[in-house]
């Protein structure tokens, strides 16, 4: 670290590190540094924040100006030489590791009628968020499941999962999320492909649903031993109509409106163990107060339209625009409409921070509890 890096991290505070450089100690850290080792105060303010310091920023992802460039994608590369074909979110304080923000990356994938991924695993928890189309279908371990808009599909680590378009559908768009950056920063990202590039059908279609799909009721006979949702989809209009009666009979958040998680049926917790998830809908007009927590978080409009004010700077948004929250920053949410309900989709690292006793949260206690954007 140069001599005027080492100055800014000084602080003039009780407890915190504010050693002036002498030629003695700036020998001393060359000879540090020589030996690959380094003095703990130099580093020590940076590396220990007072608060996170996120190096994300908020972005929003405009639907109508990337639609052209995901669907052209299919016109440029093959899915056999491809492997996916996604175009990436990049997020302008993330680009070393490819990240939409904090360590979740998000891209938006396409696939026209007739064609079929290869069948692969990884390491990585993954999920798909349906945009438009028609006759996608994701099969996972043997699962599979038909998609319609909205829909929200799992393919958890290490599971053999494959995606296609029947010959009768339509060129399809949705979004990926996975926690690919987090895998490669405890270097433990795993990938492999299918021996057979595809895998077998080995349950009726649908099953999944079928089986764990019955709001308050598990089926007899089956059991379930693995650490994600044995649900792997879940379907859009069950959804709404849930947030619907419960907005009939709650408040809701003053910071998220009517939100309720996905969750896995049989524990009541996160559908993944890395990644969560949750719906939420703000009521006509709504607009929630601000706060702030740790985790990162990426929202997908899937009903209507409104704004957010995200770390001081609002952004607009309308159907399947796509925006991020990162950590430690203060967001609320508005509804645009007097009349009709938006909804938010949105994936996120909370079961990482909870596990880990990490979550913290914090409402934003001026100016009535909004931002001034």
């Amino acid at each position: 670290m140069s001599r005027a890096a080492r100055a800014n991290y000084r602080e003039d505070v009780a407890g915190r590190a504010n050693v002036e450089d002498t030629p003695e100690l700036l020998a001393y850290y060359d000879q540090l540094e020589n030996l690959r080792a380094g003095a703990l105060w130099t580093v020590a303010n940076k590396i220990e924040p007072w608060q996170p310091q996120s190096s994300s920023v908020p972005v929003l992802w405009r639907y109508q100006d990337l639609r052209a460039h995901v669907l052209r994608s299919a016109e440029l590369v093959s899915p056999e030489k491809a492997g996916r074909r996604v175009i990436y979110l990049n997020n302008p304080g993330r680009k070393d590791v490819a990240a939409a923000v904090g360590w979740l990356y998000s891209g938006l994938q396409t696939m026209r009628p007739g064609e079929l991924a290869s069948a692969h695993a990884h390491s990585a928890s993954a999920l798909r968020f349906i945009m438009e189309g028609q006759g996608a279908y994701t099969i996972v371990d043997g699962h599979k499941m038909t998609l319609g808009a909205n829909d929200f599909v799992l393919t958890p680590n290490g599971t053999w999962h494959e995606h296609g378009v029947s010959a009768e559908g339509t060129p399809c768009i949705w979004q990926d999320g996975l926690d690919i950056p987090l895998m490669n920063a405890l270097e433990a990202n795993f990938y492999v492909v299918h021996p057979d590039l595809q895998q077998a059908v080995t349950h009726p279609v649908g099953d999944s649903t079928a089986i764990w799909g019955a709001t308050a009721l598990h089926p007899v006979g089956h059991t379930w031993d693995k650490g994600y949702s044995p649900l792997f989809k879940y379907q859009w209009e069950p959804t709404y109509e849930a947030l619907s009666r419960y907005a009939r009979v709650t408040d809701g958040s003053p910071y998220d409106g009517v939100i309720m998680d996905y969750v896995n049926p049989l524990t009541g917790g996160p559908v993944m163990q890395t990644i969560g998830a949750s719906m939420q809908m703000l009521r006509p007009g709504e607009h929630t107060k601000a706060h702030r927590h740790t985790g990162s978080f990426i929202y997908q409009v899937a009903k209507g339209q409104g704004w957010s004010v995200i770390n001081g700077q609002r952004f607009d948004w309308r159907e399947r625009d796509i925006f991020c929250v990162p950590s430690w920053m203060f967001h609320e949410h508005a509804n645009a409409s007097a009349s009709e309900d938006a909804c938010l989709f949105c994936f996120n690292d909370l079961p990482v921070m909870k596990a880990l006793g990490l979550y913290r949260e914090q409402a934003l206690a001026e100016n009535g509890g909004r931002q001034a954007a």
